[in-house]
């Protein structure tokens, strides 16, 4: 049993760089299609497809690279985890590497990137950085 699913998720996408796949599955939840959606918003990853196997729903997400073979990701590292939560006002939302990189945030409006939630105004839970 997983505990922290979108943990989980970034695992499976760091390892799919690795290795140099060209896609990672991995179990769906709305969650994690959100954070996904986020994800090809930003340019970093190529596309994603949700589906249902039999009883399963599956997340399958099509990795990107540059030209010359690099991951378009750098980094990709998960902040509020299930032993400490990491929750900010619209305020404290940190900058990942002074503007370059992303943070994905649940917010009462929805799963949004850190720029959008400064935006709107809104705070709430600091999912991940992705840079």
């Amino acid at each position: 049993m997983i505990t922290d699913p979108i943990a989980d998720m970034l695992t499976r996408i760091r390892n799919g760089i690795k290795a140099r796949q060209q896609r990672v599955e991995m179990p769906s939840s709305k969650l994690k299609v959100e954070v996904a959606r986020i994800l090809k918003e930003e340019g970093y990853i190529s596309n994603y497809k949700a589906s249902e196997e039999g009883k399963k729903k599956v997340l399958r997400v099509l990795l990107r690279y540059s030209t010359d073979g690099e991951s378009v990701i750098r980094s990709l590292e998960r902040v509020s985890k299930p032993g400490r939560r990491v929750y900010v006002t619209s305020r404290e939302i940190p900058r990942v590497m002074g503007g370059l990189g992303v943070n994905i945030l649940t917010t009462p409006r929805g799963v949004m990137t850190g720029k959008g939630a400064r935006k709107a105004g809104v705070g709430g839970e600091v999912l991940c950085s992705v840079a």
